[in-house]
C-alpha cells in the first residue's frame, strides 16, 4: 500500500499542469456537449451531412483529444525535472485526496458512458447515406448523383460496399481512413476509379437480395427511341429477354450462374475489358477452354485470375452513367423535354455534348443556349411557348448533370458498363465466337441466345398492341 502511494503522489502533484488542465477543460467541454446534443442524437438523424459531422466526428475529437492532453502533460512536467524533494501525502486522511479520489472516480465513470455514446454515434453516422454521399461533395458528387437515380436508391451504401461482418467492418474502415487523408489534402484522382480489386464476393452482397436460382424466366423490355427529326419521331425496339435462372430455365443467368457451372477467366487489363482467355465448367463436369486469338499457351499464362460473379456483368448496379443519346431519349420519355417542340432532341444533343469548365458554366450555359435554338430557328414558338421552352431547357440541364461532372473529370463514357454490348463492348469482351479446347463449342455472339427480337425500331410495333402495352 505504501508502494503504491509513493507511486501515486507524483501523478497528483504532475497532473496540475497547464497541459493537462487544458485537457480537463476539452473533456469538460465534450460532456456539457453531449448533455445538450443527447436528445437530438436519439432522434432520427438529420440529413444535413455537416450537422452529422459536428454531432459525432468534431465533438468525438474534442472529447478524447481532451483524454490525450491529460496525461501528456503529466508527461511533460516529469521530463522537465521540476520535482519537488517530497511529495504531498497520499492518504485519505488528506481532504484534497479525497476530493481528487471522488473526482477522478466520477469522471471516468461519466467518461466511459460519454466516450462509448460518442464512439457508437460516430460509427452509426459514418455507415449512413448522407455521410457516404454528401460529407465529400466534389469527390463523391458524382457517384451519389447516380446512386440517387439508380434501383438501389433506397438501399444504404453499407449494405453493398461493407455487407455484414467484423472482417469486411475493419477493412473498410481501414481503407476510409486513407480516404479521408486523400480528401483533406486533395490527394484523391480525379475521376475516382471503379473500385474493381478487393471487392467482397457478389455472393455475400448481392445475393443477399438477388437469389441467383430463382426462376427469372422471360422479360419484355421496350426500348423507345427518338429522332432528332423536327417532329422527334419515335421508334420502339421491343426484346424478349431471355433471363433464365436456375430451376431448369437457362437463359443469361442460368448459363451463367447455373447449379454446377463454374466460369473462370484471365483478363489483360485491371479493368477487365480484354479478357483473352475464359475456362467453363458446365453442370455435365465438362470443362472447356475459350482462348481469343493471339493467346498463347493452354492456360491463363501469368495473367490474373478471376471466378466470375455478379459484379462482372453487372459492375455499375448502382452507379451507372448513361451516354448522350440514352439520357436525352429517358428525359423525353419522363416528359422533362417536351417533344412537342420542333427538333427538341437534336437541340437538347448540341447543348448537352459541349465542353464546360465547371459545373457553374453548365448550370449558366445549357439553358441559355437551349433556349437561345429556338429565339434564333423558331421565334414565334419561342413567343408563345417559352414556358415550354424553359421546362425543356432545365431537362437538358438536368440530362447533363446527371451524367458530366466537369470538376472531377467525369464526362460521357468515362466508366464502363458492361450490361449489354451496344455502349460497351460488355457482352462481347467473351462473346466473340472463340473456340474451345477440346473442339466442339464457341462462345456464341448469337443474338437470339439471350433475346428475341420482337420489333425493331418500328413507330407502333404490332406486338405492343397485343399484349395490351402500347401507348
Amino acid at each position: 500500500m505504501q508502494r503504491f502511494k509513493e507511486w501515486l503522489s507524483p501523478i497528483v502533484y504532475l497532473a496540475n499542469n497547464w497541459v493537462s488542465l487544458v485537457g480537463v477543460a476539452m473533456v469538460t467541454t465534450g460532456g456539457i456537449l453531449w448533455i445538450f446534443l443527447l436528445p437530438a442524437m436519439f432522434r432520427t438523424r438529420s440529413q444535413d451531412p455537416y450537422v452529422g459531422i459536428l454531432q459525432f466526428m468534431v465533438l468525438p475529437a474534442v472529447f478524447f483529444a481532451g483524454l490525450g492532453l491529460i496525461p501528456l502533460g503529466i508527461l511533460r512536467v516529469k521530463r522537465q525535472g521540476r520535482l519537488p524533494e517530497v511529495f504531498p501525502p497520499v492518504d485519505f486522511s488528506n481532504v484534497r485526496f479525497r476530493r481528487l479520489v471522488a473526482f477522478v472516480g466520477a469522471a471516468t465513470a461519466a467518461n466511459l458512458v460519454i466516450g462509448s455514446t460518442l464512439l457508437y454515434g460516430a460509427v452509426s453516422y459514418m455507415e449512413t447515406v448522407s455521410f457516404c454521399g454528401q460529407a465529400c461533395h466534389t469527390v463523391m458528387k458524382p457517384e451519389f448523383t447516380a446512386y440517387r437515380n439508380s434501383p438501389h436508391a433506397r438501399v444504404r451504401c453499407v449494405e453493398c460496399h461493407i455487407g455484414p461482418g467484423a472482417n469486411w467492418f475493419v477493412k473498410s474502415k481501414i481503407s476510409g481512413s486513407w480516404q479521408v487523408i486523400s480528401v483533406t489534402f486533395n490527394l484523391y484522382p480525379r475521376p475516382i476509379p471503379t473500385p474493381i480489386e478487393n471487392l467482397r464476393p457478389a455472393r455475400e452482397t448481392c445475393e443477399v437480395c438477388h437469389w441467383p436460382q430463382k426462376f427469372g424466366g422471360d422479360r419484355v423490355r421496350v426500348f423507345n427511341n427518338y429522332a432528332d427529326d423536327e417532329k422527334v419521331t419515335r421508334t420502339q425496339t421491343v426484346l424478349l429477354m431471355h433471363i433464365g435462372g436456375g430451376n431448369g430455365y437457362e437463359g443469361i443467368h442460368g448459363a451463367h450462374m447455373g447449379p454446377g457451372m463454374v466460369i473462370r477467366y484471365a483478363h489483360a487489363d485491371k479493368e477487365r475489358q480484354k479478357i483473352p482467355w475464359v475456362e467453363y465448367k458446365g453442370k455435365d463436369g465438362k470443362t472447356y477452354v475459350f482462348k481469343s486469338e493471339g493467346h498463347e499457351g493452354d492456360g491463363p499464362g501469368s495473367l490474373p485470375v478471376r471466378v466470375m460473379d455478379c459484379m462482372d456483368c453487372h459492375n455499375r448496379p448502382s452507379h451507372s452513367f448513361e451516354t448522350p443519346e440514352k439520357a436525352v431519349n429517358r428525359a423525353i420519355d419522363e416528359g422533362l423535354i417536351d417533344r412537342t417542340l420542333p427538333f427538341a432532341k437534336k437541340a437538347a444533343l448540341e447543348v448537352v455534348q459541349q465542353d464546360y469548365a465547371s459545373t457553374a458554366e453548365s448550370e449558366r450555359e445549357i439553358p441559355a443556349r437551349f433556349r437561345a435554338f429556338y429565339e434564333k430557328n423558331y421565334p414565334a414558338i419561342y413567343t408563345q411557348r417559352k414556358a415550354d421552352i424553359e421546362r425543356s431547357a432545365r431537362g437538358a440541364l438536368a440530362v447533363y448533370s446527371r451524367n458530366v461532372f466537369p470538376e472531377m473529370r467525369v464526362k460521357w463514357r468515362t466508366y464502363f458498363n458492361n450490361i449489354g454490348h451496344m455502349d460497351f463492348d460488355g457482352c462481347f469482351r467473351c462473346h466473340d465466337e472463340r473456340p474451345s479446347e477440346p473442339a466442339g463449342r464457341t462462345i456464341t455472339q448469337d443474338c437470339d441466345t439471350c433475346h428475341k427480337t420482337l420489333a425493331q425500331d418500328e413507330e407502333s410495333p404490332k406486338i405492343l398492341a397485343d399484349l395490351g402495352l402500347a401507348r
